[in-house]
């Protein structure tokens, strides 16, 4: 297993794509801590009715106070952090529209979770990677500011801003071993998507899969398997990246 006696936190794991990436890892052997404003027990169950382990708690990641209880809670419940999955996002319920009529207090609350919402769980895992001298850090970016995603600034603006955050924390980090990188998938056919698309998901998933060499929409199996890798050895020497799985919609 790749993951055998790592310990990985995930954030927004209570469904969609935090869920899958917390069962993948636990599947390839490692213990995971996942947290949500949402209720992740359905999560640990899951986790643990297929062998694994799992610890779950209450997050909310514009809290630095609560990013720290989680953090304390993983050292308490499996002695260290190997891997920190920075997943938590607002995305599904966002009201989209031209730039200028977006609603400030949107703008406002989209940047304080999807920007400073990774500052302050790094700012909480970091220093446990610090003094082991190993861990991978995998922020959860967009195709979204790659494309150009128009109708969405808020959205991309801060999904942009995570890469920033990935490329300066793999230069700060690099002297303390530990890694940091970036996935950016194009729309995944989760629930969020689903609620963020509403009623014109199926126009909005033919013109996404027209638009990739390969054309089909992405399901959140074919995104586990980046994650997998990245928290894995197999990825030691690797940082400072951004991963698109995006069916090959952009090449950079």
């Amino acid at each position: 297993m790749q993951l055998k006696d790592k310990v990985a936190i995930v954030t927004g794991a209570a469904r969609g794509l935090g869920r899958a990436y917390a069962e993948a890892m636990a599947r390839e052997g490692a213990a995971v801590v996942v947290g949500d404003v949402r209720d992740c027990a359905e999560t640990v169950a899951a986790v643990r009715q297929a062998g694994g382990r799992a610890f779950g708690a209450t997050l909310d990641v514009a809290s630095f106070a609560s990013c720290q209880a989680l953090a304390d809670a993983a050292v308490k419940e499996f002695g260290r952090v190997d891997a920190l999955v920075n997943n938590a996002a607002l995305y599904a319920n966002l009201k989209g529209g031209r730039f200028d009529q977006l609603d400030e207090a949107q703008w406002d609350r989209v940047m304080q979770v999807n920007v400073k919402g990774l500052w302050n769980c790094c700012r909480a895992v970091v220093p446990l990677m610090r003094a082991q001298k190993s861990g991978s850090v995998i922020n959860i970016s967009s195709l979204a500011p790659l494309y150009g995603l128009p109708y969405a600034l808020d959205y991309s603006v801060s999904k942009g801003a995570v890469i920033a955050l990935t490329r300066s924390l793999a230069r700060e980090l690099g002297r303390d071993w530990i890694r940091v990188n970036a996935v950016a998938p194009s729309a995944v056919m989760t629930e969020g998507t689903k609620e963020f698309f509403g009623e014109k998901l199926e126009k909005a998933k033919q013109v996404i899969a027209s638009g990739q060499s390969l054309q089909r929409n992405l399901e959140t199996d074919d995104l586990t398997g980046t994650i997998v890798y990245l928290a894995s050895d197999a990825s030691r020497f690797v940082t400072g990246q951004t991963i698109m799985v995006d069916g090959g919609t952009v090449f950079l």
